[in-house]
């Protein structure tokens, strides 16, 4: 190519298929097999060939091209490597824009992006509920390149021993966010939300602050006397709470029950993934008991909902199960609570596996090895189980209390 400062078409036409033309000085016009020709400078760094894309041509032209090319060369001959310079030209100009987007801005950007992809709206307004009242009043105006470790402990020292739980969340999502800034060049650096190596020695493990609150349950001892006078209550409430008893269910898996969730043939109830805590789908074996509970709520079925409430189309709200509590006299137990008489009914009066116990109330079991070896869910076992539960349960009295149920697993 003649250096003439105009740029011949006779030159790059001539050219059959993709092609690359040398103006001298490293600067060369690449043609692609469709046409299209774009400026390429290249030069040597540590004995490798390097290609840095100046623009396409015509928008940049010849002269421009050789302008670029020329102030390329003068950093190469400075010892300056024109792509780290360009790169780092590019971060400094994205932190100068990043010097006006706010922690609440790239927090809100991020839940907009991956909310629709989070499996409930609980899990959303969770986000933004946690964010707002913990994060927001201390980082929310503030830029993201400028959040340091300090902010984020100022964030979670007031709730790191008095809400574990929650400060734990709080500062995983802070580190998402940041991490999210990070990855869009609005700041750089090692991350001040993260835990390991960082946060770790500011702050004592979440296993050391922990206060474990359990739901309030039933003593066992009180039970049959409790089932005896729920079974003869005709409410749709006293029929939830006594199928949630007799699956170990969750409240919230037994309230959202579907028709089209039942196989009363099989005796099954299969709890689809999008409804479970885990987010996999749970087999529930069905005893006598709750088949004919099952039975009942069919013969007046009016809904797609197995316990339906009040208001067309919806289903028993969870208040209702709470309230038929209070009603029968019992106000220092919750209906989650007779989960845990279920699993201390296990492990102190049979001979059952805990693994079939966990396995029953949709808890993971072991580690992820293991799981992914074991692929059944013991189905089989956990008829013989819910059996045995139910039977304990309709006792009239308290006769079955402290005994072992004599069954191998």
């Amino acid at each position: 190519m003649a250096r003439t400062g105009k740029l011949s078409a006779v030159e790059v036409t001539k050219a059959k298929g993709p092609a690359v033309l040398h103006d001298g000085g490293g600067l060369y016009l690449r043609v692609s097999a469709t046409g299209a020709k774009s400026w390429v400078f290249r030069f040597q760094l540590d004995g490798k060939r390097r290609d840095m894309g100046l623009g396409p041509y015509p928008d940049i032209s010849l002269a421009e091209a050789r302008t670029r090319a020329s102030a390329h060369r003068k950093q190469r001959h400075d010892g300056i490597d024109p792509l780290d310079a360009k790169e780092a030209q590019r971060q400094a100009q994205r932190l100068t824009v990043a010097k006006g987007r706010t922690f609440r801005e790239m927090a809100e950007e991020f839940i907009g992006r991956n909310e629709v992809g989070w499996r409930n709206a609980k899990h959303r307004q969770q986000w933004r509920n946690t964010l707002q009242t913990y994060a927001y009043p201390i980082l929310g105006g503030l830029p993201v390149a400028a959040i340091d470790t300090g902010l984020v402990v100022q964030v979670l020292d007031p709730i790191w021993a008095e809400k574990p739980e929650t400060a734990s969340r709080v500062r995983g999502r802070i580190e998402t966010v940041l991490d999210a800034a990070i990855v869009r060049g609005f700041r750089q650096g090692p991350n001040p939300a993260q835990w390991k190596g960082n946060l770790a020695h500011l702050l004592p493990p979440r296993a050391k602050v922990r206060r474990v609150e359990h739901h309030a349950a039933l003593a066992s001892d009180d039970i049959h006397e409790f089932l005896a006078e729920l079974r003869v209550r005709r409410s749709m409430a006293a029929r939830a709470l006594e199928f949630a008893i007799l699956t170990a269910a969750r409240t919230g898996e037994v309230l959202g029950a579907m028709w089209g969730e039942i196989d009363l043939p099989a005796k099954v109830w299969i709890v689809p993934g999008q409804r479970m805590k885990g987010g996999r789908e749970h087999r529930v074996p069905l005893a006598p008991r709750a088949i004919e509970i099952l039975r009942e709520m069919q013969a007046s079925r009016d809904s797609d909902f197995v316990f339906p409430g009040r208001r067309a189309g919806a289903a028993l709200p969870a208040a209702a199960l709470l309230e038929k509590l209070r009603r029968m006299g019992v106000a220092d137990a919750t209906a989650h609570g007779f989960r845990s008489v279920f699993r201390d009914w296990v492990s102190d009066n049979t001979n059952f596996h805990s693994e079939v116990a966990e396995m029953q109330l949709a808890h993971v079991v072991n580690d992820a090895t293991e799981r992914a070896y074991r692929r059944g869910d013991m189905l089989a076992k956990r008829f013989r189980l819910a059996e045995k539960w139910a039977e304990f349960l309709s006792q009239p009295s308290r006769e079955g209390s402290g005994k072992v149920v004599p069954m191998r697993a």
